[in-house]
């Protein structure tokens, strides 16, 4: 084992102890403590290998290594923020990993042992999770212009905390914009998975899948949960419920994938029945058909859903994006880099939503995957072993020189 990939597990294991868990995993939502530590941590490690580390307005974390002052950068990373009892390895290997890679190719630029055309910097998006703050990948929506920085920074959390307050508390919301950039590169774990059951060391991610995203407000009346005769009730949570239910129904018989990732009840006491539910729902495809169809279904579930509770539904916000391609180009670029390790791969499409989705619609993006133990996931017990970090960081640094040299146009 090289001394750059002992350095990284080392590495890897003391930024996983920052909110750490018992279990092995993490707990760092976005602009909490326990992130909050981390991004300092990650902070000094950045200084002390020649990175001048900045902070722009919504709290996107840079390390830039300038190598040729006034030319673009190469952006790599991830995020470094968690959903509640998570796993270690989601974002954080792509930031660290990046990371490393950035370093390492500064080491040899400024030693005269490779020339390249562009500056290096990684970047850990602020909250990528969205489950303190919502949307998810805050940071990037804010970075592409997709989502207005004051709409953002007024955002709050379940305690009526800004996300503008929450990141003054840690000191970590800058003022600083970085350079322009040429290029993006992530990687991630698959967060599936067919990697693994397929024995492929690296994925190529040639396309996101499309999504539609529902947030929901279901007002009913409350009352009591004894007293009230049923044809008298109003139930905010039977019509969430009535909700799910449906979108379960969207998925089996539209060959897409739904979910309900959020339910909030008011009052939520047990001898009364809700007045108020949120809840949030998403439909998710590679195929657009598909998609469109359980889309258009679902709507008419909405309806039926109010008129059975006998409450109100409103749709609070709906995000919808399509099947999108990252560049063909850089796909090419990755697979002639896989190639020459030698490393079992494979072309694959992203289940799940990451920075990359924003930044490929504004600049050049490079998506890649390594395997996820058994596809498990947003859980503590998520896994991926060393080996396969470890190639996932040779990929890496064989896709970022060709980047770096002004090979991705």
């Amino acid at each position: 084992m090289s001394a750059l990939h002992q350095s990284f597990l080392h590495d890897f294991q003391l930024m996983s102890c920052n909110g750490g868990l018992d279990s092995g995993g993490v707990e760092r939502q976005a602009a909490t403590a326990a992130d909050g530590l981390n991004r300092q941590w990650f902070a000094g490690w950045l200084a002390a290998r020649g990175a001048t580390v900045r902070y722009d307005e919504i709290g996107n974390q840079f390390g830039t290594f300038e190598l040729r002052p006034g030319a673009p950068y190469v952006l790599v990373g991830s995020h470094l923020d968690s959903q509640p009892r998570a796993g270690r390895f989601d974002g954080a290997y792509g930031v660290l990993a990046g990371a490393t890679v950035c370093a390492e190719l500064y080491r040899a630029a400024s030693a005269g042992e490779l020339e390249l055309m562009y500056n290096l910097c990684v970047v850990n998006w602020f909250n990528e999770e969205g489950c303190r703050f919502k949307p998810s990948m805050m940071g990037s929506l804010v970075y592409t212009g997709k989502l207005d920085l004051e709409t953002a920074l007024d955002i709050e959390d379940g305690d009526g905390v800004t996300v503008r307050n929450a990141l003054d508390k840690l000191g970590q919301r800058g003022t600083e914009s970085i350079p322009e950039a040429a290029a993006y590169v992530e990687i991630h774990i698959e967060q599936g998975k067919s990697m693994e059951e397929n024995g492929q060391t690296i994925g190529l991610v040639e396309a996101t899948w499309g999504a539609r995203k529902y947030e929901f407000r279901v007002t009913g009346e409350q009352s009591h949960t004894g007293a009230t005769l049923i044809e008298d009730r109003k139930d905010a949570l039977l019509g969430a419920s009535l909700l799910i239910a449906a979108a379960r129904r969207m998925a089996l018989e539209h060959d897409v994938i739904t979910s309900c990732g959020e339910l909030l009840i008011l009052p939520n006491s047990p001898v009364a029945v809700a007045r108020e539910a949120r809840l949030l729902i998403d439909l998710r495809s590679s195929d657009a058909a598909r998609l469109d169809a359980a889309d258009a279904a679902f709507a008419q579930e909405v309806t039926k859903a109010a008129s059975e509770a006998n409450v109100e539904i409103e749709t609070l916000s709906r995000n919808a994006w399509d099947v999108k391609n990252y560049a063909p180009e850089g796909v090419e670029l990755t697979e002639q880099v896989v190639q020459e390790l030698g490393l079992p791969y494979t072309r694959i499409m992203t289940l799940a939503g990451h920075d990359s989705t924003n930044v490929k619609d504004v600049m050049p993006a490079v998506m890649l995957f390594v395997p996820s133990h058994k596809g498990i996931t947003h859980n503590e017990y998520e896994f991926t072993s060393d080996q396969d970090m470890l190639s996932g960081l040779d990929m890496l640094s064989g896709v970022m020189t060709r980047v770096a040299k002004g090979e991705l146009a």
